[in-house]
């Protein structure tokens, strides 16, 4: 149903937007015509994805949907009287078609085959078995996808802890650990690396390049985890309760599993397998990432058929979390496209004081400004088209950043995925699992609580890993 309801959404949209459009009539939307005062609608989008829930909780809960495309509204409109209705409607249709569709296909296929899979067996939430659990998590990230491992793991995580009376850290290391800096391996792990596999980094150049930056962030952050988690435990005086016979962990759903391996192969066929492209109302889009999406929304409905709604119970499943994200992230795409296009235009655009940054003056680029710059952005912009713009600053050649420019692929690698931990926003799975951690009847910190919790541990953590690698 939700399925059938969110596929005649997307559809609807997308013809009225192409009965808008006239690409042939558009002007080409370089971001250099852009001011930053078209920042305003994302910025107005964070805030209010930030504060209302502080501020006015029950009209945030059952409006977020309205208010989230009233920002959208509020950039398309001005956007259209001042550029002209053609070229607004081939942007959004842009977006749409080319960014928004993609990325909520592969978000539901993984929803719904990691909700498909039932970890059992006696888990009890002890500093040991949630350290064990992250780390777990954090090493099939890059062979998975940081969405498909904290899909898979975040529900065992919460059964295994629903004992505990402090337990907010555990689920914000998890989001640190397994839905970001778990990812930064293979292209697999988080969308920028598969950007970069697309653009010709080689697959295994980032399990090679990455491995020092990943191992010691892991590293770091679970051994941190393992002594707030082992306070924690002595601060409530926790017991571990009695569950009677330990029953030995088993999978049920192993269907599911098949299904996640199905969705990990379709994405790796899209890099190596591009058999040409389409138009479909005067936008171009590659055919594979048209089956792309055709199979990742089969692979949904698979799941749900053949999964049985017994397991799913016991698995504690529900649709909000990703009607959520699918809400959230489509005014997301929509109001930052004009933030996106001012960085590509590089030196010609609003922000050039800031592309400035990365050269020094010889003109070579400056890896540690690589590193924060992308970083910084990929914490509220989606990190995959942000690793995209300061891959192309770069140079965009992955020849040369494979071999003369590794040391700056590495800190725009690095600064896409490490820092997409920084907030809820800067990387899909983050905000999933916020929302299912809370649709549990767990507490998760709001907005600006969570960037605190990324200011305390992770900020200096990258600090040191730009003075020993960047």
């Amino acid at each position: 149903m939700h399925l059938a309801r969110a596929a005649s959404a997307c559809a609807t949209a997308a013809m009225l937007l192409a009965g808008a459009a006239s690409p042939a009539a558009a002007a080409p939307a370089t971001g250099a015509d852009l001011s930053l005062a078209w920042g305003i609608p994302f910025a107005g989008l964070l805030l209010s994805i930030a504060l209302m829930p502080l501020a006015a909780g029950h009209i945030w809960h059952h409006h977020y949907g309205k208010i989230a495309a009233g920002w959208a509204v509020l950039l398309v409109i001005p956007f259209a009287i001042a550029f002209g209705p053609e070229r607004a409607a081939t942007e959004v249709w842009h977006i749409l078609l080319q960014e928004y569709v993609p990325f909520i296909a592969l978000l539901l296929a993984l929803y719904v085959t990691g909700g498909g899979v039932l970890l059992k067996g006696s888990l009890v939430g002890t500093p040991a078995t949630n350290t064990a659990l992250l780390a777990f998590g954090t090493v099939i990230a890059s062979l998975m996808g940081t969405t498909g491992a904290s899909m898979l793991l975040i529900r065992p995580v919460l059964r295994a802890n629903a004992f505990r009376k402090r337990k907010t850290h555990t689920f914000v290391f998890f989001i640190f650990l397994v839905s970001n800096i778990g990812g930064s391996l293979t292209p697999l792990g988080d969308p920028p690396l598969y950007l970069g596999f697309l653009k010709g980094v080689s697959f295994f150049w980032t399990t090679t390049h990455l491995f020092g930056e990943f191992l010691t962030c892991a590293a770091i952050l679970l051994g941190v985890y393992y002594l707030l988690d082992s306070w924690a435990w002595a601060k409530e005086k926790a017991v571990a309760p009695d569950t009677g016979p330990r029953e030995p962990l088993r999978v049920e759903g192993w269907l599911n599993l098949a299904l996640v391996g199905a969705v990990v192969v379709m994405v790796l066929a899209q890099g190596y397998w591009q058999p040409g492209e389409v138009a479909l109302f005067g936008e171009h889009i590659g055919i594979e990432r048209l089956i792309g999406v055709a199979v990742f929304v089969g692979i949904a409905w698979a799941s749900m058929r053949f999964t049985s709604l017994e397991l799913r119970e016991a698995n504690g499943f529900a649709w909000g979390a990703i009607l959520e994200v699918a809400k959230l992230f489509a005014a997301i795409f929509v109001t930052m496209a004009p933030v996106l296009a001012i960085l590509r235009a590089g030196l010609d655009g609003a922000a050039a004081p800031l592309v400035a940054l990365t050269s020094d003056a010889a003109g070579q680029p400056v890896p540690w400004v690589y590193f924060w710059l992308t970083g910084a952005l990929s914490s509220f912009l989606d990190n995959a088209p942000t690793y995209l713009v300061f891959f192309n600053l770069a140079g965009g050649d992955p020849a040369h950043l494979m071999t003369d420019g590794a040391l700056t692929l590495a800190a725009i690698s690095c600064g896409a995925v490490f820092m997409g931990a920084n907030s809820y926003i800067g990387n899909a799975p983050n905000f999933m699992v916020k929302a299912i951690v809370e649709e549990n009847g767990e507490r998760m910190p709001s907005f600006f609580g969570y960037c605190a919790w990324a200011v305390v541990f992770l900020i200096p953590l990258f600090v040191l890993i730009t003075f020993i690698f960047f």
